[in-house]
């Protein structure tokens, strides 16, 4: 992920669910008086109207946070079942099913290589012991983690914690995909960062498998250590005033030719009228849709690209096409619920 340069639970035997606190009465939560200031009182729901994004990274900073230990405290959980049905302690469980599991340790001339690579001035034979204990636990921890896994495939685990989820304006935002969308994808890139690019099939292969129900907006945050990165950003707006944003936002994912002749030449395969675009990129005519999007990707607390709101929810990063999916596939809910909502 490139950094911006920018100042409980209730369980049955075959199903889990993890549930959030009590629902809160959000009016009287509103009224609540946050500050006296001279003798005015400043209530939550008008410090939230007039600071929306303030506190919206530390909350889902928190969200996280609680959600991991929801996610691990399931694990725990299933790890006892499973012992309880096998007769064993939870510590003869992991005996047999993961530590069992463990190879041999490396040879010397392996850890030799390992040891090159740890920033260390001891010798070799005094870190020995300390490197091979390291690789057994990191060889535990994935073989630990893929036995949990696969237990918890047959204990449907849902968490039903709630998000934190920002309102994110589209105005001015180009958007693909279904016109009265379940889920809406927000995309906050730099057409010259690497992870931006990388993240890009498993977009597309999202926007395929999910036609009809699922719509991507992209947003422009040219970070200041690409060269290229504005004008690009620009000259994407200059192809949308031609009705061509999509078709010019494409190329330049694909071909990540982003110097200004470059961009000129994209819009001469794509059938643009030259001299307009030209001159609209030239003059930087769409510039100040590029500094807003950035100054609104400041005002949302992003630290880097590529970053993404799914429905208002936060995810940061490089993500895989497997993570984003199970996101995608939370907001649409249960196969129940959208059988339902199709049928309205």
């Amino acid at each position: 992920m490139h950094k911006l340069l920018l100042t409980a639970a209730l369980i049955s035997s075959a199903t889990w669910v993890v549930a959030a606190d009590k629902p809160v009465d959000s009016q009287a939560a509103g009224a609540t008086v946050v500050a006296e200031i001279d003798g005015v009182k400043v209530t939550r729901a008008e410090f939230e109207r007039s600071n929306p994004a303030r506190l919206f990274q530390p909350r889902n900073t928190f969200y996280e946070a609680e959600r991991k230990a929801i996610e691990e405290y399931a694990g725990e959980y299933i790890l006892e079942r499973q012992a309880r049905k096998e007769n064993l302690t939870v510590a003869q469980l992991l005996d047999r099913h993961v530590n069992s599991k463990i190879e041999k340790d490396p040879s010397d001339e392996v850890l030799r290589v390992y040891y090159e690579g740890v920033d260390t001035t001891e010798p070799f034979e005094a870190v020995k012991d300390k490197i091979i204990e390291h690789l057994r636990q990191r060889r535990m921890a994935k073989i630990k983690t893929a036995y949990i896994q696969s237990l918890r495939a047959d204990a449907k685990v849902l968490v039903r914690l709630a998000p934190p989820r920002a309102e994110v304006s589209l105005k001015a935002t180009p958007v693909r995909g279904a016109k009265d969308p379940r889920v809406m994808i927000v995309e906050y890139a730099d057409y010259e960062c690497p992870y931006c690019q990388q993240i890009q099939p498993a977009l597309d292969k999202l926007e395929a498998e999910y036609k009809g129900r699922l719509a991507l907006a992209y947003k422009d945050v040219p970070l200041p250590m690409h060269a290229n990165a504005s004008k690009a950003a620009e000259a994407s707006h200059c192809a949308e005033v031609q009705g061509k944003y999509w078709e010019y936002h494409d190329v330049l994912s694909a071909s990540k030719q982003l110097a200004p002749p470059q961009l000129k030449e994209h819009a001469r395969s794509l059938g643009l009228n030259q001299a307009a675009f030209d001159k609209c990129l030239d003059s930087g005519e769409q510039s100040q849709i590029v500094k807003d999007q950035l100054a609104e990707a400041t005002t949302l607390g992003l630290q880097g690209t590529p970053s993404f709101f799914i429905n208002g929810r936060f995810i940061s990063g490089i993500q895989t096409y497997e993570k984003l999916r199970e996101i995608v596939e939370e907001e649409l809910g249960p196969p129940a619920e959208r059988q339902k909502t199709a049928s309205r």
